[in-house]
């Protein structure tokens, strides 16, 4: 059945309706409808739910967009092949989120290059696909824009966004020495997502070595306390990604 069998009418009221997008699968749908001898609920059921599935899949899609996510680094695209080692019984814990149910973190600690960023995005990619707002963020951008944000009186709007979200990604932290102002910032953005929220961080150092990169002892072992209490560490080792797939030069 060519897509000119469904009537102008029926196009002009899915329209009004919002529903057009239907119209792509609409024909083969009704062909597979009386094909089958379908009933009228079971063929409403099968539109409605091709729709469904659509908006669920561009939201998703827009939500990961807002969230910053790389949409090469998802589950799909993870490479079982490569020569690193973790637990891969609580990285099948990870995937299911229900960390977040418990408001849990993750920290997420390796050498330079064996994929941690790209765990911590496959992990937002799930969130936002479960309908959850998400943001990854680097390090050291998020502490210059709420160090920046001062100066524009900004700063609390600022926090308030890295604190209401469900997932927060931080990648890269206690990367470099922070100063007083940035460890300010980290502390109260620990403290205010608590318990209340679930936040992801990928590190180079171990959470022990975060102390000497804070610049207030007190403030980063209260922070630190907090999110490792709650948190599921997962520790990733072997060779750097970025090393196997440096281009060799032609002999």
């Amino acid at each position: 059945m060519s897509s000119e069998a469904i009537s102008q009418d029926l196009k002009k009221a899915m329209r009004r309706l919002k529903l057009s997008p239907m119209l792509a699968t609409l024909p083969e749908r009704l062909t597979l409808a009386r094909q089958q001898h379908m009933p009228h609920q079971d063929f409403l059921e099968l539109v409605l739910s091709d729709e469904v599935e659509r908006r669920d899949r561009l939201s998703a899609v827009n939500r990961s967009r807002k969230a910053r996510l790389d949409p090469a680094m998802t589950l799909e695209a993870w490479d079982e092949s490569t020569k690193v080692t973790y637990d891969r019984a609580l990285w099948a814990e990870l995937v299911t989120l229900r960390f977040m149910e418990d408001s849990n973190n993750a920290v997420v600690m390796g050498p330079v290059g064996v994929g941690k960023t790209h765990l911590a995005s496959a992990l937002g990619h799930i969130a936002c696909r479960r309908g959850h707002s998400v943001l990854m963020v680097r390090a050291d951008h998020m502490l210059k824009r709420l160090k920046a944000a001062r100066l524009d009186q900004t700063h609390d709007q600022e926090l308030r966004k890295l604190i209401r979200v469900d997932l927060l990604i931080v990648d890269d932290f206690a990367l470099t020495k922070l100063d007083q102002i940035e460890t300010h910032d980290v502390y109260d953005l620990v403290v205010e997502r608590h318990l209340r929220a679930s936040t992801i961080v990928t590190s180079n150092r171990e959470p022990g070595e975060w102390l000497a990169v804070l610049a207030d002892p007190l403030l980063a072992q209260s922070a630190i306390d907090r999110l490792q209490s709650a948190a599921y560490e997962l520790v990733v080792e072997g060779d750097s990604h970025r090393r196997r797939q440096k281009p060799r030069r032609p002999s």
